[in-house]
């Protein structure tokens, strides 16, 4: 390449570009062609003293830079040379994907002018949040492990920046910025991508603690995995793309119930978002919820058991009349149905008294033959089960008797020991009216909303469309099942509330980053597979200043084309590879 200098014939004013040279195959003369322009000499000189000899000086470094890419490295090496004891020189490159992520969200800037706004703390909390966070999803484990781990990466080669007592000081420090953070990532990702919040998903699920006492986060309540262990709880919300805004973390003993509600008003606030439609299952399906999002102008689409539905509502569902067949399997019908609810309103003194209320809501039954085969078979379990505690009550528990007690008659439990027993009066038997009962409804299932098909949303929230929005709650699903598979967010290794809540803030860091990178690379991977190329893209020290790489995959050059990274290079000089990490922080 060389440095061109183009008179304009119109004005003789000067216009410098790097070009390079080449051959055509049939052209008897070499071909140009432009690689960059700098602009026009005259202007140049406002920047530059000499922008010729600066340009010239460029061209040449840039002219190296290809040298050296194409060079080749002769390595001397000793025959029967023995490893150094404990140790490994194999590090991880793959993790500059999360690297990007986490400088485009702004964290490492936002974490340093919090550290500077009168905290005491010296060393670098970025650093510690980066390492945190990065093992979070490539090798989830304790804080202590993930510090013992953080020569596997070149940013954290200085291993006297920050030591053991940092990581866990650190932690106290994420916690009063929780908020803040969430804020601070969903304002993000609304900027780069657009987001909207006219639909938001939103779930809980729990998570389990490894021990006996409890304390004010970590109580005994309802565990999703039926285990008798204290349990903290975490609401999600979630964007129609599936990707999280935010995340509340409250005691195991709470009610999951209350806090649908201040989640979608405080978005409504902050954002002045107008009018959300909140989309959650069947435990958000209240008379406060539904009652005060739509007073409150707010949307909602929530499943409503047919089992534990009004009689009105049981003789609306086996009333053939009114379904549209599609197929041979499939079948529904709507309504809009006034309703009286329970609501629970506020006394000045600040208790609280049941009223019954009046609210119009739509509600859309179907019908599919595959909904009637699943339940039956989730069923089947059960009822093999009770037939089994019948027969010996004592060998089971609450726990262990979890979805079977229902089809027994003459059974309690005891409420210290939890052990399952006979009742006083009577012989424990089967209760074929509740199976029969539960077998009338098999297959019918139930939505209902404030969201109705008319005015400016005619022919906008049809039956089928409303049923396609409730059907996306699979995607907050996913997001807990990476939670508690991928990144491991239990056991959880720190025990004080402020600790727990800062673990909890890594993970959600740590799922957004994930859920990102596949959106991405498109969605054409699972996260479980993503993960695994990123820790496979390593390399090994293989003399001087020159690194091996030995790993290649669809799944990373996915990763590479959608953040601009090249990982199908054989040999990286350290050089390169720090200016390739350095690029990555400057997002």
């Amino acid at each position: 390449m060389f440095l061109k200098k183009v008179p304009d014939k119109g004005t003789g004013r000067v216009f410098l570009s790097m070009v390079r040279s080449y051959r055509t195959k049939g052209k008897k003369h070499p071909q140009a062609e432009t690689v960059e322009s700098f602009g026009y000499l005259d202007e140049l000189k406002n920047k530059y003293d000499d922008p010729i000899s600066h340009f010239e000086e460029y061209v040449a470094a840039k002219n190296l830079e290809l040298t050296l890419e194409s060079a080749e490295y002769v390595i001397s090496a000793k025959r029967n040379q023995r490893l150094v004891e404990n140790t490994s020189s194999r590090r991880n490159y793959g993790y500059i994907a999360i690297m990007k992520l986490y400088y485009e969200l702004g964290l490492d800037r936002f974490l340093l002018n919090r550290q500077r706004r009168g905290s005491k703390i010296e060393f670098n909390t970025s650093s510690v949040m980066k390492l945190l966070v990065i093992e979070r999803i490539l090798s989830p484990g304790s804080k202590k492990r993930a510090f013992e781990r953080r020569g596997r990466y070149f940013d954290f080669e200085n291993e006297d920046a920050f030591g053991l007592q940092d990581v866990y000081r650190s932690l106290s420090f994420y916690a009063m910025l929780e908020k803040d953070i969430q804020l601070l990532i969903h304002d993000r990702i609304t900027k780069s991508y657009g987001r909207k919040l006219d639909i938001i998903y939103y779930d809980v699920t729990n998570y389990y603690f490894e021990i006996d006492i409890e304390d004010d986060l970590r109580r005994k309540g309802v565990s999703k995995e039926h285990r008798p262990n204290p349990i903290v709880q975490l609401g999600l919300a979630m964007d129609a793309e599936g990707l999280p805004i935010s995340y509340e973390v409250f005691a195991g003993n709470e009610s999951e119930k209350l806090h649908l509600r201040p989640m979608v008003f405080n978005l409504r606030d902050k954002y002045d978002s107008g009018r959300v439609i909140a989309i959650a299952d069947s435990a958000q399906n209240t008379g406060n919820n539904v009652y005060y999002l739509d007073s409150g102008n707010q949307g909602y689409i929530f499943s409503q058991t047919v089992h534990g539905g009004t009689k009105a509502l049981k003789e609306y569902v086996a009333d053939d009349s009114g379904y549209v067949w599609y197929g041979d399997e499939y079948k529904r019908k709507s309504r809009v149905e006034r309703r009286e609810i329970q609501v629970d309103f506020e006394r000045k003194d600040g208790t609280t008294h049941k009223k019954k209320m009046l609210v119009d809501q739509r509600q859309i039954v179907f019908y599919s033959e595959k909904y009637a085969a699943r339940s039956k078979a989730q069923r089947e379990a059960a009822v093999m089960k009770a037939r089994k505690i019948i027969e010996n009550p004592s060998a089971y528990t609450r726990a262990t008797s979890h979805g079977a007690l229902k089809y027994i008659m003459n059974v309690e439990v005891d409420k210290e020991t939890g052990e399952v027993k006979a009742a006083a009066k009577g012989t424990p038997c089967f209760d074929n009216d509740v199976l029969m009962e539960e077998e009338k409804y098999d297959g019918y299932y139930c939505i209902v909303t404030n969201v109705f098909d008319e005015g400016e949303d005619k022919d906008k929230f049809d039956d089928a469309q409303i049923i396609d929005l409730y059907r996306g709650l699979w995607r907050i699903e996913e997001s807990f099942g990476i939670t508690k598979d991928e990144l491991e967010t239990r056991p959880v290794f720190v025990s004080t509330p402020d600790h727990i809540k800062a673990h909890f803030l890594i993970c959600y860091i740590a799922l957004v980053i994930v859920r990102l990178i596949q959106k991405r690379t498109g969605y054409e991977c699972s996260p479980e597979v993503l993960i695994e190329a990123m820790n496979m893209i390593a390399c090994s020290h293989e003399g001087g200043n020159l690194y091996l790489f030995d790993y290649r995959s669809d799944a990373g050059d996915l990763l590479g084309k959608a953040f601009s990274l090249d990982f199908s290079m054989l040999r990286l000089t350290r050089a390169e590879i720090k200016k390739n990490i350095g690029a990555v922080k400057r997002s």
